[in-house]
């Protein structure tokens, strides 16, 4: 393949010389005409596809900076996809993020388990996913400022009458309690139950299966996370108790990173105008009604 390359483009080069001395007027124009494609180029370059916002506009100008965020997309409400199309609350709020630091979001997927790890060896620039700050893991990664406070509870058998609260499920012997691998949920369930009466799942749509084939007893969740299955099996399952816990969700970076300070900036502005809020109340609120029945 490279040799018949070669000779095509000897041949066209030829071409090019036969037709510039049959045709002497024009190699001016001809120079002018590649000037401007360089040029068109250069400012393609300069504007790449994807970058949000304007240097005008910009609470800290980040010209057109990629950032590489990561994200599980099968994390509802923060990331999915639905007929091929990505969504949820972190394409919302970081394009936002984006459109105020005129910079370009690069979205890429990555599984639940190790990414945080992934952004601590600099493999992400961040990630999102609703990762809950605590002081493990700010041992590894620096964090934005909390983006919003959230509980965790049970989610259980619609009618569940043999306990309604942690401390109840675990005086209880045999009963399971399902969760997620590698989430403040696992960490959480472990101080109240044994770890032998405790499932971990990849993802927490196996977790929330288990439950309703009852495989386990009873499923810890943040809250937030818990009113979208209960939206999905109204009829099936629900939320229990008081609050387990109360935490901040935030943005992991590497240690270091120059991000933390615009990206701090930008959500700062965004509570302060409303808009936060505003997105935080669709999709954390009754409105949301996407299941895990419809991403792909």
């Amino acid at each position: 393949m490279k040799n018949r390359t070669i000779t095509l483009l000897i041949l066209t080069l030829i071409a090019i010389l036969l037709l510039g001395a049959c045709n002497q007027a024009q190699p001016v124009e001809a120079i002018e005409a590649v000037d401007e494609v360089e040029t068109v180029e250069e400012v393609a370059e300069a504007q790449p596809e994807g970058c949000l916002g304007t240097a005008e506009d910009a609470i800290v100008n980040l010209e057109c900076r990629e950032i590489v965020f990561a994200v599980e997309n099968a994390y509802l409400p923060f990331n999915y996809i639905v007929d091929g199309e990505p969504g949820g609350w972190d394409y919302d709020v970081f394009n936002e993020i984006c459109t105020r630091l005129h910079c370009t979001p690069i979205f890429q997927e990555a599984s639940w388990e190790g990414m945080i790890q992934a952004v601590a060896d600099g493999q992400f620039d961040m990630a999102g996913d609703g990762i809950t700050i605590t002081d493990d893991r700010l041992q590894i990664v620096d964090f934005s400022i909390g983006y919003v406070n959230i509980e965790q509870k049970l989610l259980v058998a619609l009618g569940e009458d043999r306990f309604s609260t942690i401390e109840e499920f675990a005086a209880i012997d045999g009963l399971l309690l399902g969760t997620q691998v590698g989430t403040t949920n696992y960490e959480t369930a472990v101080q109240y139950v044994p770890a032998d009466r405790i499932q971990a799942f990849e993802q927490y749509p196996f977790a929330v299966q288990a439950l309703l084939s009852g495989d386990v007893d009873a499923v810890i969740l943040d809250a937030v996370i818990g009113v979208g299955y209960v939206g999905e099996n109204a009829a099936l399952v629900e939320l229990i108790g008081p609050g387990i816990t109360s935490e901040q969700l935030g943005f992991a970076f590497p240690k270091g990173s120059d991000l933390v300070a615009p990206i701090n900036l930008a959500l700062e502005s965004m509570m302060a105008d409303g808009t936060l809020n505003q997105v935080n109340t669709y999709y954390f609120g009754t409105e949301f009604t996407l299941t895990y029945d419809d991403i792909d």
